[in-house]
């Protein structure tokens, strides 16, 4: 009996002890199996990265049934390293991730649901959302922070080096390849705007417009006074050794070793359900949302890189929290 009881004691230590080191995926299937028979919820969000996780967290301490949807495919999971968000600075993104979403579940009214939302309709007392597996659930407010889609251009190698090597924002990694031989991909009013800012991190920096340039006379001007190099040669390929680029290709056959490039993608919405629901798009492509992060249609609300071009992980967190208070305000004062 003595040894029985040794036995069992060990066995349930061992179980507890591992309920604590579960890695994330355990997480979401813990919380999917709980989620059953629970359909209905306060408020889905589909999105379950940066913003959407903050929300969720804001909405699990208001107490609110929360589902979160996500696919598990963020826009920076190629980038090695996020900087520039205060007590985060050069961790990875997934490292992040993890972390928030380990700190969310412990709210108890926060569930997940990993999978892809695939529809959305509108019902009389809310909204009801439909996955990629057949899963239905409804809710009485929606909060998107599904993030965006970035086009990539066809130049072979370019996929590879993106969020590594080829970059979007100065202020996310700018330091990191600060004064190192630097590259703007872009041409007119954009590669003017871009090179300008660029040259406050490297004075080495050259304007590749893949093209013929469109930049005004007095922007040429104004560029190759401070330095600056426009080039027009068609690119070809981007060179690299596992996303760090080694050189540019050009079609002619020459090349130019660069470390870095800076480039603005055109993008389109990661997910179509807002607009099947009738939110309306700015003209930059980002959903259209008001001071208290409230879209064109009511009980809809959007976070994150979906709405704005200030695309950073500190500004997903920041939006997220402020979206979840806004929809718990709202909800209090609809039953108030």
């Amino acid at each position: 009996m003595k040894n029985l009881s040794r036995r069992y004691f060990i066995k349930q230590s061992v179980i507890l002890a591992t309920s604590f080191n579960l890695p994330i995926s355990n997480y979401k299937l813990l919380n999917t199996k709980k989620m059953n028979n629970k359909k209905n919820f306060d408020v889905i969000i589909i999105g379950g990265s940066y913003s959407g996780l903050a929300a969720a967290m804001a909405l699990g301490r208001a107490l609110r049934k929360v589902l979160v949807i996500d696919s598990e495919k963020p826009c920076n999971r190629q980038t090695p390293y996020s900087h520039n968000f205060l007590t985060q600075d050069g961790k990875k993104p997934k490292e992040i991730a993890t972390l928030a979403k380990k700190q969310v579940s412990m709210y108890n009214t926060v569930e997940f649901y990993n999978g892809l939302a695939t529809n959305g309709s509108k019902m009389k007392n809310g909204f009801e959302i439909q996955t990629l597996s057949g899963d239905i659930f409804r809710a009485t407010k929606l909060i998107f922070a599904t993030g965006i889609k970035d086009e990539i251009p066809n130049i072979k190698g370019f996929a590879e080096c993106w969020g590594i090597s080829v970059l979007h924002c100065p202020y996310c990694h700018g330091y990191e390849v600060r004064n190192e031989t630097t590259a703007i991909l872009g041409n007119g009013e954009y590669g003017f705007e871009f090179s300008k800012l660029i040259s406050n991190w490297t004075k080495d920096l050259t304007l590749f417009t893949n093209g013929k340039s469109t930049l005004t006379a007095e922007q040429t001007a104004t560029l190759e006074k401070h330095y600056i190099i426009i080039v027009e040669k068609e690119i070809g390929e981007l060179e690299h050794i596992n996303g760090q680029l080694q050189n540019i290709n050009f079609k002619d056959g020459s090349k130019d070793n660069i470390d870095a490039i800076y480039t603005r993608l055109a993008f389109e919405q990661h997910c179509k359900i807002p607009e099947q629901l009738g939110c309306e798009l700015t003209e930059d492509g980002y959903i259209k949302i008001d001071a208290a992060h409230k879209t064109t249609i009511k009980g809809i609300f959007a976070s994150g890189d979906n709405v704005t071009r200030m695309r950073t992980v500190a500004n997903a967190v920041s939006m997220g929290t402020a979206t979840g208070m806004m929809v718990n305000k709202e909800l209090i004062d609809e039953s108030f």
